[in-house]
Order: C-alpha cells, then structure tokens, then sequence
C-alpha cells in the first residue's frame, strides 16, 4: 500500500511539473506575440541640404533614381556698377542645367553658361551616407568630377590654337554631417585643372579647400553660406585688372513644393567651378558683389517603387498559371 501511494504521488507530481512547463511555454508564446522582436534597422540622414546646391557650389545631396532636376542658375553684373549697366542688371549670366539620377547614389548632369559660352558634364556619386541604427556612419562622403568646354573664340587668333585649351576640369570630396535638424556642415576639398593658362607663372592644377553650411530658420528656409580657400602661389595672372580671389556666398533657401528657391549674394560671377574656384576676382571690401539665384524643380521620370511592384506583381501573376 506504501509503494502504491509513492507511485501515485511521484505520477502526481510529474504531471504537475509538466503542465508548470507547457503553461510557461504559452506565456512566453503570448508574450512574444504581444511584444515581437524587431531586427533592428538602418536610418538614413536625409535633407542635410535643401538640393544638390549648397549656394553656389555643389552639396552632397543627389537625387534619387528616376528623378530629373531642371536648374537655372542666374548671376546679375556687380551691383556696384555704374547706372549705365543699371547696378549689374543689364549684365547677367545664366546656366540651365539637366540632373538625372541614374540611382539614388550616382547622377549624371548637363548644362550650358552663357559666360564664355561654355558646356559642361558632371558624375556624381554619393560614397558614403549619414547614418544610425543597424550602420552607424557620422557623415555623408559625395565624390564629383566635372568636364567644361568652353566654346568661345580665342582671345589671340594668331597663334596656334588647340581644341584641348577648351577644356577644364573639377574633382571634389565633399564631406558633410547633419549634426541637427537645423544645422548641417560640409567641408569640400578641390581641383580645378586648366589645359589652358595666361603665363608661365600660372599653375594648371589649382587646390582649394570649400567649407558652408546650413542653418534651417524655419520648415522651408534656411540661410546657407560657403567659402572657397584658394592655397596661396597658385594663381599670378590677373582677371580684368583684378588678382584672383578666395570666393564667398551667403543666401537664403526657400522650399515651395516642388521648386527650391535659392537667393545669394557672392563676389564669384561665373556659375561653374573652375570659374567659381579659379576665376573669382570681386573684392568684397570694395563692393563687388553679385545678386543671384537658383531655381530648382524636380520631375519623376519614372518611380522605381511602383516599378518594383509591377514586376512582382507579374512574377506572381505567371507562378499562378504555371501552377
């Protein structure tokens, strides 16, 4: 009789201990099910610049796979000019350029200036992207590489011209970091090479340092600024009369929808980087300075996401009849 109710007591509790297992078993199902664990993710900075211009200069920004950036670039004359030229209204230059995002990281550009006639191509890639979570990265690294042909007749045509003398050249790494919201920073080291220069004493390769950056005021403006350091024993030439000199713009963005507005001043009168780093001769101090403005607006070519549901939309749509 002993061993029987030893039997029934260890049976008992065996079956106790069991059903413990199993009913803590379900709770954790159950509460895993309340609360799942999600993997953890990649955030991706976005907007440390309004567009792919920081004022006058290029920005880290690109623009994303299937979206074409129409932009017209517009500098007035100085506006310490005479009434004659209306304060540098009647003597303006202009660039209308074409952005295309091949993909989200890599673009392609075309434009035209009418100062000096000149065209010009770009390839930009976007290296490295701001980011938290799953990939910390502190900054967005952007590389550019420009070609410019200048299309206007030579200033001495009784000598030996060549067509590479057209051409110049831009490398840059730009480097910046949205440290909040509203303040963002870039730092951009260049190149600028020139098939062409006015005297021996000229370097063909000029180095330069940028550095700007954006303060949001509000939800769709901002005041940005930049500054190109040009290092000192490069440039000995001058431009109308005028030394070559370090260039610096200020301005203001203003978001409308679809469309960035940019309105700067800067003492730069051409648009492009060679003329931006290597061709800057306005003496701030003196006044000569430039009104200007940029005019972004941005078209969907195509929208890859709906693209990418298409097709697998069709993919499933051919399983089924195979099936």
């Amino acid at each position: 009789m002993s061993l029987t109710r030893s039997k029934l007591l260890l049976f008992l509790a065996t079956l106790f201990i069991s059903s413990s297992v199993v009913a803590q078993d379900d709770l954790l199902d159950i509460l895993d099910e309340v609360e799942p664990q999600q993997e953890e993710t990649i955030d991706y900075t976005i907007a440390t610049f309004k567009t792919t211009r920081l004022v006058i200069g290029q920005s880290v920004e690109t623009n994303a796979e299937g979206v074409l950036n129409v932009l017209i670039g517009h500098r007035f004359g100085r506006v310490n000019g005479s009434v004659k030229e209306f304060f540098g209204l009647d003597n303006a230059t202009i660039r209308l350029g074409l952005e295309y995002g091949i993909t989200d990281n890599l673009n392609i550009g075309f434009g035209r200036s009418s100062f000096e006639k000149t065209y010009d191509g770009f390839l930009k890639y976007r290296v490295l992207r701001q980011s938290t979570g799953k990939r910390k990265m502190p900054l967005t690294m952007t590389l550019f590489a420009s070609m410019a042909i200048k299309s206007q007749e030579f200033a001495d045509n009784n000598r030996k011209n060549y067509f590479s003398s057209r051409m110049y050249y831009a490398f840059q790494i730009m480097l910046a970091r949205k440290f909040s919201d509203r303040l963002s920073f870039q730092l951009t080291p260049t190149l600028i090479h020139r098939n062409l220069v006015a005297t021996k004493a000229d370097r063909n390769d000029v180095f330069a340092i940028g550095a700007g950056g954006r303060i949001k005021v509000s939800g769709s403006v901002s005041i940005n600024a930049e500054y190109n350091f040009i290092i000192p024993g490069q440039i000995a030439s001058t431009i109308g009369g005028q030394k070559v000199r370090d260039s610096f713009a200020l301005g203001v963005d203003i978001e409308t929808g679809g469309h960035v507005f940019q309105v700067h001043v800067t003492n730069s009168r051409g648009i492009l980087e060679k003329m931006i780093i290597s061709e800057t001769n306005g003496d701030i101090t003196k006044g000569d300075l430039h009104i200007g403005f940029n005019i972004s607006r941005v078209f969907t070519v195509y929208d890859k996401n709906k693209l990418r549901k298409k097709r697998e939309e069709k993919r499933a749509a051919k399983a089924l009849e195979k099936g």
